[in-house]
């Protein structure tokens, strides 16, 4: 027969969660060893049951009857005193256990490249780095606690019943096997459907989640249908998974009272025979028919904690399935510290593909010398952000090479690359908080003058300075207090104050009015002094005093020059240029 539940499993999992219950040992130990005698004092009550029944219902010996109750209502505090101590320790480290477990997912979170990002949806990544954490490590304590009390609790009460007829215990215990068998069966099924239902829980999250970001455009679209049927099928789904499991482990409690009822029965028949033939007294088998249902209760209900031991299990592989991941992006072993630019960005026929297979770009051969503006233009989809992206590594090359100063990136750190980068996106991503930690995610060490001359040269200083609070102003989640200048504006204050010798434009001005653009362009005008920079535009009016143009259209750069240079020679630039002048000259009209 197959065991109950995998000693491989069981071993595996302990090794692996030990780093973590290690601090918090002693307390993990003393926790779980209170639920040794919680688990032994069950057994206390139905001893006291035979002398009950023999001192006081038949020899009618009144001092027992007024010391017995008294026995047992204090033995019966203690073990409430133990179990609350039990309790509560376990708790405690059930409780640091999820902390550490969650700090640790959390950096592994952080560790992440962009393309982990790109596969996984926030709902999957919210379910399997949180409720995980959660699921594993008190589902592991508690567990361990059930497991060990319920142990000692059936070893006592099984003493007890050896003790009151070897007859009778041989009859239960042999019954007793029969509550395990059918367990087995569950084991493959339950880990098939809990698979299936994590994946189904990650999507009504991420549904979740997508309402709340998205709530703006799913009411300008007049969405509500569409999300409201989309979030049926999700919770539909779901439901059907959990109805499954009840269909496929809920069967076990009901054949446990089955098989209880007919272990009780078979006791009462031989218990009578013994009785009238003089082997055992009438309180030796009350004594045994107490035990053996303080013995029989708790497994009616093995079933739905077998299902929880087995969700647990399934949640620490699951952890370490994400624990084991490596990050594609990653440092060289002996990866150098880059300096300060000194001559030029290189792009050496660089390739590169999101999709194995499906290659995006085409052999790039570029040059941003320092101190140079370079803009890059083309058609949308062409490749020109994730040109912008291959420079931090955000994503690495697949052929080819991009270096700074001869330097191939790869052989960088990653820290020391991209503090040397600061980027402006189209849709900045600003934290919840106040004005004063967002500009300071750019530095952390901003002293209040530089924090001030940042928003100065971002033309957002009188804005500040108008609001109430200031610096401290809150913002709201994502900026939402902001208007989109502001939010852009801001964003680039951010980079002033990191104050990185190469800065990375990515269509930072193409979702604003013409207003809020010429203020915005202002300020990233100002930015642009004296760095090397690298703009995606849109609008090709922003970019004309660039240093050098670079059209790239589908992931291939189809020419290059300076802005007259590129007019004159009539390609594609000229003709994305002349369109662009068609329209507004249509628009004014």
């Amino acid at each position: 027969m197959k065991k109950l539940i995998n000693n491989n499993d069981l071993i595996k999992n302990a090794k692996r969660m030990w780093p973590y219950v290690k601090p918090y040992w002693f307390r993990a130990l003393l926790g779980v060893g209170l639920t040794i005698p919680v688990g032994s004092l069950d057994a206390v009550v139905a001893m006291f049951m035979k002398p009950f029944m023999d001192k006081v219902m038949v020899d009618k010996q009144p001092h027992f009857s007024a010391m017995i109750p008294f026995l047992i209502v204090g033995f019966t505090i203690v073990q409430g005193c133990l179990q609350y101590a039990s309790n509560y320790l376990n708790t405690w480290v059930a409780n640091k256990i999820t902390l550490g477990v969650k700090r640790k997912l959390y950096a592994k979170l952080l560790l992440m490249d962009s393309t982990y990002f790109d596969t996984n949806n926030s709902g999957t990544i919210l379910f399997r780095y949180s409720n995980d954490a959660e699921l594993a490590s008190t589902g592991l304590v508690e567990n361990t606690k059930k497991f060990l009390s319920k142990t000692f609790s059936s070893i006592a009460l099984v003493g007890v019943l050896l003790y009151n007829s070897w007859q009778l215990a041989l009859i239960a215990i042999a019954i007793l096997g029969l509550f395990f068998y059918p367990i087995v069966f569950v084991r493959k099924k339950m880990k098939e459907i809990v698979k299936k239902s994590v994946v189904s829980l990650a999507s009504v999250m991420t549904i979740y989640n997508e309402t709340f970001g998205g709530n703006k455009t799913i009411r300008s679209f007049t969405l509500e249908g569409e999300f409201s049927k989309k979030f049926h099928r999700a919770t539909e789904e779901t439901f059907r998974l959990a109805m499954k499991m009840v269909k496929s482990t809920n069967w076990l409690s009901p054949l446990m009272h089955v098989i209880m009822s007919i272990g009780i029965g078979l006791v009462i028949g031989c218990g009578s025979y013994l009785i009238v033939s003089g082997r055992i007294t009438s309180g030796n088998f009350v004594a045994f028919i107490a035990a053996l249902m303080m013995l029989y209760t708790p497994l009616k209900g093995v079933g739905n904690n077998f299902v929880a031991i087995q969700n647990s299990f399934l949640a620490i592989d699951r952890i370490f399935e994400i624990l084991d991941l490596q990050p594609t992006i990653k440092d060289a072993d002996a990866a150098k510290t880059l300096q300060p630019l000194q001559k030029a960005i290189t792009f050496e026929n660089v390739c590169f593909e999101y999709v194995p297979g499906r290659e995006v770009l085409h052999n790039i051969s570029l040059e941003i010398p320092k101190g140079n503006t370079i803009a890059l233009v083309g058609n949308s989809g062409g490749g020109k952000t994730t040109v912008s992206a291959l420079i931090p590594r955000l994503y690495d090359v697949t052929k080819g090479a991009v270096k700074i100063d001869g330097q191939d990136i790869k052989t960088l750190s990653q820290k020391s690359l991209r503090q040397q980068i600061a980027m402006v996106f189209q849709d900045n991503f600003l934290f919840s908080g106040t004005i004063r930690e967002n500009i300071m995610l750019g530095n952390p060490q901003a002293n209040e003058e530089q924090m001030w001359q940042a928003l100065k040269n971002a033309c957002l200083e009188e804005f500040v300075k108008d609001l109430p609070n200031g610096l401290d102003t809150e913002i709201g989640e994502r900026g939402l207090l902001l208007s989109g200048g502001q939010k852009q504006r801001l964003a680039i204050a951010r980079a002033f104050v990191k104050d990185a010798p190469i800065v990375i434009l990515d269509e930072a001005t193409s979702a604003l009015d013409n207003k809020s653009e010429r203020v915005v362009q202002e300020a990233l005008d100002n930015l642009m002094k004296n760095r090397t920079v690298i703009v995606i535009a849109h609008r090709l009016s922003t970019i004309q005093n660039a240093n050098k143009i670079v059209v790239i259209n589908d992931g291939q750069i189809a020419e290059q020059g300076t802005h007259d240079e590129l007019l004159a020679k009539g390609g594609a630039y000229s003709a994305l240029y002349a369109m662009q002048f068609k329209n507004k000259e249509e628009k004014k009209n």
